[in-house]
């Protein structure tokens, strides 16, 4: 509907003009005041003209009328006042032209943009940490952040993903103590992460009983700090083991990462953070502690050395920024991780500023909700998580048998099979707004009916065997029914449904979407027999508008991590 929008702009600020020479009106801001009437019996549009009142010097009611007369616009049928609004129908048949011009004969992706053209996006996400199990606690910035990746893609962008690995810190010698007493070698090849996450509970069990481990890992970390040949060995190997575990669950997401630089990458960029907010008087010392003072600000202080003089995590998130904007010189660097660190990331942005970067105002964070699992918060030290690689088999085994009882013939059932399952999963937790708390139950999540991932996935591979059932066709023309059209306006507003997607940071305004398109083209299909169609003709414009669907449920699909098997 982008499109048709700026040619009634057009139109309404000539008509504007002519009512009222010299009025400052702009058609950005005729575009921003249109709305889609809530009955479609007022209209396709309607243009509110209250906003327009003062500068015009006249009554709402008037500006419509006196912008209703004569009216032309190309692809509005006509215009009519209900008061202060005016509200246009559109062409039917120029709409569902345009959209299949748009969508099937175009050079590029319907909807795709070149806003980004030339600019930079580094994307930091996912960052699990490392020798800790992946699980559906981590579902979030790592399908959030890919999903953005690609939309900023899909926007123009050149786009860098950055694993930024919790591979530094105290953790690090709780394992080693545990490895050292409890753990060996043999155990950990035969069974990687899982006998890593074994002994990382173990430990604080153990630690509960003798509070001095706890000192003895302290110790730990601290030689690894120094660069213990031995400890560091230890490190190095579970860090290899937990990323080579991590990329089996990142190949079923389709994710691949430009980066896998942790923490510890900026360990030795971290002094010259230190020495410059030492120059520039930012530093005070606070029992001990060497602070950024931010109550000016409404902040608590940043704290940026403990009392033993190590840095912290807003040492090493200022070095890695700094680090990214030398490096790629970006033009926005987002972070996505969970809504608990909001306060962090403001105080270490506002630091940043503090410094003279000006660039601070391009780091953006994006929070999300917490994840719970039947009501019960998931902790790694007692061992109460369910691992994202359990989930993805057990969605993916619910899959097959539905697949084996509807569609025992299909060819490459396994690889459909994991498409569906994960699919469902990942279109589970991106149809809500990022913010809200997900209380993660595993029977809702696999639910192959009703509002979910295999449903999309469904309608999308009932376009495709349709297609292949159609051969090549060709419209001659458009006279759409009441389903028909609604499914064509449905599709029109797939470009503004993504700006407003890319604008929030939001991919579930992209999976709501894929529902309602769904829904019209369901209902359509249900209503408006194709392949059987009366005539010629009327087949050919209902299979353009499936081809349509056909493109555009792809493209939003694959927005949002979602695999799109053509058949199922």
């Amino acid at each position: 509907m982008k499109f048709l929008k700026k040619k009634v702009a057009e139109a309404v600020y000539k008509g504007l003009a002519d009512i009222a020479p010299g009025a400052s009106v702009t058609e950005n801001e005729i575009i921003a005041n249109l709305a889609y009437p809530p009955d479609d019996k007022m209209g396709d549009l309607a243009l509110p003209c209250f906003k327009f009142a003062k500068e015009l010097k006249m009554a709402p009611p008037v500006i419509a009328s006196k912008l209703a007369e004569n009216f032309v616009c190309d692809g509005i049928k006509s215009a009519e006042v209900a008061g202060g609004y005016l509200n246009l129908k559109i062409d039917r048949a120029k709409l569902c032209g345009h959209i299949y011009e748009s969508t099937v004969k175009a050079d590029k992706p319907f909807g795709a943009s070149e806003q980004g053209k030339g600019k930079t996006v580094v994307l930091d996400y996912s960052s699990p940490n490392v020798a800790k199990p992946f699980h559906i606690g981590h579902l979030g910035t790592t399908v959030i952040g890919h999903a953005l990746k690609k939309m900023f893609s899909f926007a123009g962008y050149n786009c860098i993903g950055v694993n930024h690995l919790g591979d530094w810190g105290t953790q690090f010698g709780k394992l080693t103590v545990a490895y050292r007493k409890w753990g060996s070698k043999e155990a950990v090849e035969q069974k990687g992460i899982d006998e890593l996450v074994a002994l990382y509970v173990k430990f604080h069990t153990e630690a509960e009983a003798d509070p001095a481990l706890n000192d003895e890992a302290r110790a730990a970390f601290t030689a690894l700090e120094h660069g213990d040949p031995e400890i560091t060995a230890l490190w190095r190997w579970f860090i290899d083991i937990s990323i080579a575990e991590y990329k089996k669950t990142y190949k079923q997401l389709d994710i691949e990462f430009d980066y896998y630089t942790g923490e510890s990458f900026y360990t030795d960029k971290m002094p010259a953070v230190v020495e410059e907010l030492k120059e520039k008087n930012l530093l005070t010392l606070d029992d001990g502690a060497s602070i950024v003072d931010l109550e000016a600000y409404g902040m608590p202080p940043c704290l940026i050395l403990k009392r033993d003089g190590s840095t912290l995590y807003p040492t090493r998130d200022i070095a890695a920024a700094i680090y990214r904007k030398n490096t790629f010189d970006f033009d926005k660097c987002i972070y996505v991780t969970s809504a608990g660190q909001c306060l962090h990331f403001a105080q270490w942005f506002k630091v940043l500023e503090l410094m003279g970067r000006d660039w601070y105002k391009d780091l953006v964070h994006v929070p999300y909700g917490t994840v719970s699992l039947n009501g019960s918060k998931l902790a790694t030290r007692t061992g109460n998580v369910v691992l994202l690689k359990d989930l993805f088999a057990e969605a993916i085994d619910k899959a097959a048998k539905i697949m084996a009882e509807k569609n025992p013939e299909l060819a490459g059932r396994v690889d459909v099979a994991e498409s569906v399952g994960v699919g469902a999963v990942v279109f589970y937790y991106l149809s809500s707004n990022r913010m809200r708390d997900i209380n993660f139950v595993l029977e809702d999540a696999l639910n192959f009916d009703g509002n979910t991932g295999p449903y999309a996935q469904y309608t999308y591979a009932r376009t495709c065997q349709i297609l292949h059932k159609a051969g090549v066709y060709e419209p001659s023309g458009f006279e759409p029914n009441d389903d028909e059209f609604a499914l064509a306006k449905t599709l029109s507003l797939f470009p503004e449904t993504f700006d407003s997607a890319l604008a929030e940071y939001e991919p579930s305004i992209i999976t709501r979407y894929i529902l309602q398109l769904c829904a019209d083209y369901n209902r359509f299909y249900h209503n408006c027999p194709v392949l059987t169609a009366e005539t010629e003709q009327l087949k050919a414009q209902r299979l353009a508008l499936t081809e349509s669907t056909n493109k555009v449920l792809a493209q939003a699909l694959e927005l949002i991590c979602v695999r799109h098997p053509e058949k199922i």
